[in-house]
Order: C-alpha cells, then structure tokens, then sequence
C-alpha cells in the first residue's frame, strides 16, 4: 500500500466510525485513529539497564447525545469494528443523556482538511541503538568517576500519526515527533543524599528529533553535576525566614505549571474535573479584572512555538494553534479550553483538548504555557540583591487542590549577599500563595535566557492520562518570600 493509499484508508477508518455513531443517533461525533511508536532507554552506572520499544494503532471515537458524551475505541480496528465502536460511543451518550443535564454545545469551527508535521532533523528512531546507548553508559561513566554513587541518564522518544475525523468535515492528519533526555548524579554521605539533575529532575523535552538530545550537551555536565552532588552533601542548609528569592527558569517552569497552567484550566474552573489534583481558586465572573501578578507578569498558551513539547498544529477537536492570553500586564485574562467547556463559558476561543492515546477521553490540557521574557539577566537579578537566596532544579513539590496554597523544594540553592553570589546551600524550599507571589515579582530574565522546558508527564484525569506540555521560563525575582521551610 503506498503512502498516499495508507492515509485514505485511516481516514476511511475514521469515518465510517463516525457514519456509525451519526446514525445510532448523535448529534456530533469525531475520530481519532492513531498509530504510535515508542521507545526509552535508560542507564545506571555505566550500564544499560532498560530498552523498551513499542507501537500501537487504535482507534477512539466520541459521541454528543444531548448533553451527554460518550466515549468508546478499539484497538487496530477494521472497518466493520470501527463502525461498531462508533455505535458504542452513541449508546454510552445515550445512556448518559439520561441523566438531566445542561444543554452542551460546541463552539463553531470551521472545516479544515490539511496534514501537518513537527520539524525535525534526524528522526529519532532511526538512530543506532548503539550511538543512544554509548551516550547514556559515558554520560554515567564519567558522573560515577567524579565521585557521584549513583550515576543515572534515560531517554524517552515518541513518534506520533494521527487522522482526525469530525461530523462537520475534518479530514486533519499530524505527525508528531517528540523526544529528549537526562542525567543525575546522586551522592550519599553519612546523614545527607543529595542528587543533581541535568537539565532538569525530568530531563528536557521537545517536539524535535535527536538534535534535541545533542543539542542538551549532556558529556559536556556530567562531570560538574557530579561534583555538584558531592559538594550539596557538606554545604549549610537554607536559612529560614522571609527574603528576597530568585528562581532559575527550570524552576520557574514548574512555579508556572503547579500554579498558573493547572489553575487555567476551564474544566477545573468550572468544577468538571476535580478527582485528579482539585479544581481551581479561580472564580470566571472575575476574568479579565482580577490581578493574578505583578505588571512583569504576562503568561501566554501558545502551541505554534517551534520545537517547544506543547505544540502541534491542530489539537485534538480540530481546532487550529492559536497563541492566547493567560495573564497580561499581570491581570488574568485566559483560560484553557475545549469547545464544549468554552461554549458553557461564553468564550469564542478553544484548542487545548487532547488526550494521551487512542483510548483515551481528549480532555482539557495544557499547551506551552510560559512566562514572556522581560528585560534583565540573572546576572543582574543578583547584583540587585544584597540579602537573598537563588534557587534551581526542582526537587519536589505540593499544591493544595485548588492551585492556591503551595511549597517547593530545589536540588541547590546559593546564598545572595551584596549582590554576590555566596556559599552553596542544601535542601533549598519556599512557598508561597500564587497571586500573593506572583504579585511580589519585580525583576524578569531576558529573551537570551528564555527556555522552552518540556514536562512530559504532566497527569491529569481518571482514568490517569499523561500530558507532554510545554513552559517557556526565564529566571525572576520574588520579594518577601519565606523561605527554608522544613514542614
């Protein structure tokens, strides 16, 4: 079968499915038939310890009855099974339609019949077992040979086809190529285990092939980690009190992710989904008026970012990437949404609902949530401050369910005196209450070191569903955080 005639008959798929559930009765229905591959390798101490490869083709399909959706997929369909499942999905709806409900609809989209890919330059999987894995065992060698205990690197790939199919005539298919890497070091003293990370306690992620691995330069940190890891077991611990706190943009990655990119999301907001992780502290009748941040504060989600782990060309409705306004000039002024959730809400703007696989729900997720850059480095975030802590790497972190109250915890920090940097510290932790913080921030990083950070297990929903999303960073300074807190 040749490219051209494969891609038909995944649309024709698609299709009947949707035919089916059509006439079962729903008043809308969409597909989604999805062929995936990937593979993850990961080392220990100079050793692969783990290689997993893996493919898989389904089908899901959704059906509107009422207000109700329904839900059904089948793996590797033909195309009499695939008519059957969309036939299930309407029977779900119908069922669930009998429930007394709101009326849901969808906002309007238009048709669109298109293909479209990521960029890439050397496609992941066809790179040798053998080059993947000498970068990963050398990477370890060489932390093991600094003195770190524990040497660990992985990398995860995924390769991604999707032919999406609508009632109101979308004929849409993607490729997504997403891959990327890490490395930590962990060194265990007498009373302390401390672990330095690169790039980040996930690694670092993108909609790129293998140049995003090579371009992590991950021989060229191994051995500072290590040393890093080392150096964390003698050094002083944080203090504790309230001070002036400058985060890395890793850091900041997550800070946006936990207390922004959650919060945003419409279904929370509106009390849809509250099972994984709580709703959302955020009230709809204040959007557009309430100040979430300070006037540096603009946070947008943009799924058109090259390269960034967020970004597709259509997500999982059809709707077409559209940068949208989260928070500008620090008032709150978007949120994530779907076309039935933005349709409740009053909104003319949805595209972030996507699902982790053919048998999964599509749901409200995050896209590339990230902070605009403003005008200083870090560098002079640090000259500015003559009593205050620098964090990064995040190490761990705890939200309450409503996106409001939280702590974290980084892998170092370093003491900040008369805009010096000072001694390294150990256990570094701070917290906070999101507009309260948001609103203390008074120095920006630059478009030099903006970073498109890619958290790949982002979860959500239950069944649990595991999100890739992105979160432009730079690093930023907080006035009167408390810091070193230990309960």
């Amino acid at each position: 079968m040749t490219a051209g005639s494969h891609a038909r008959h995944e649309f024709d798929v698609a299709a009947a499915a949707v035919q089916a559930a059509l006439d079962a009765g729903a008043r809308y229905a969409d597909a989604r038939l999805m062929h995936r591959r990937t593979e993850s390798m990961s080392a220990r101490d100079g050793v692969v310890e783990a290689l997993v490869q893996d493919e898989s083709t389904g089908l899901g399909i959704r059906a509107l009855v009422g207000s109700s959706w329904g839900f059904a997929a089948m793996p590797d369909p033909t195309d009499a099974e695939a008519r059957a499942t969309g036939t299930q999905a309407t029977a779900i709806a119908a069922a669930s339609a009998q429930v007394p409900g709101s009326a849901v609809n969808l906002l309007g989209l238009a048709p669109v019949v298109d293909s479209w890919s990521n960029a890439y330059e050397r496609d992941p999987l066809t790179v040798s077992l053998t080059e993947k894995a000498d970068l990963l065992t050398g990477v370890t060698t060489t932390m093991r040979e600094h003195g770190a205990t524990i040497a660990e690197s992985s990398y995860d790939i995924w390769s991604t086809d999707k032919w999406f199919v609508s009632s109101e005539g979308h004929r849409i298919h993607q490729r997504i190529v997403e891959c990327g890497a890490g490395m930590s070091a962990t060194s265990v003293g007498e009373t302390e285990t401390q672990r330095r990370s690169y790039p980040s306690v996930r690694g670092q992620f993108g909609t790129a092939g293998w140049e995003q691995v090579e371009r992590l330069d991950l021989p060229g940190n191994a051995a500072r980690i290590a040393d890093e890891s080392r150096a964390l077991l003698t050094a002083p611990a944080c203090p504790s009190g309230e001070t002036t706190l400058i985060l890395g943009s890793e850091q900041m990655a997550l800070q946006i992710h936990e207390s922004v990119g959650h919060a945003v999301e419409l279904d929370r907001i509106l009390g849809w989904e509250a099972a994984y992780a709580g709703t959302s502290w955020l009230d709809l009748a204040k959007l557009g008026s309430l100040r979430f941040g300070s006037d540096l504060m603009t946070i947008t989600a943009d799924a058109t970012l090259p390269g960034a782990l967020g970004s597709f060309g259509y997500d999982d409705e059809g709707t077409p990437a559209t940068p949208v306004d989260i928070v500008r000039d620090g008032v709150w002024t978007g949120v994530l949404a779907g076309r039935d959730s933005a349709s409740v809400a009053g909104l003319d703007y949805a595209g972030a609902v996507r699902s982790d696989g053919y048998g999964r729900l599509p749901m409200v997720r995050m896209t590339n949530v990230g902070l605009l850059p403003g005008e200083s480095t870090l560098e002079e975030m640090i000259a500015a401050t003559d009593d205050g802590v620098y964090m990064d790497t995040n190490r761990s972190w705890s939200i309450d369910d409503r996106r409001l109250n939280f702590q974290f915890g980084c892998e170092i920090g370093y003491e900040i005196k008369n805009g010096r940097r000072g001694r390294m510290l150990r256990n570094p932790t701070y917290t906070g209450i999101s507009p309260k913080f948001w609103g203390s921030m008074d120095m920006l990083g630059g478009r030099d070191e903006w970073i498109f950070w890619g958290t790949p297990n982002c979860g959500k929903g239950q069944p649990s569903q595991i999100g890739h999303t992105g979160h432009p960073a730079v690093p930023a300074r907080f006035t009167g955080v408390r810091v070193g807190v230990t309960g």
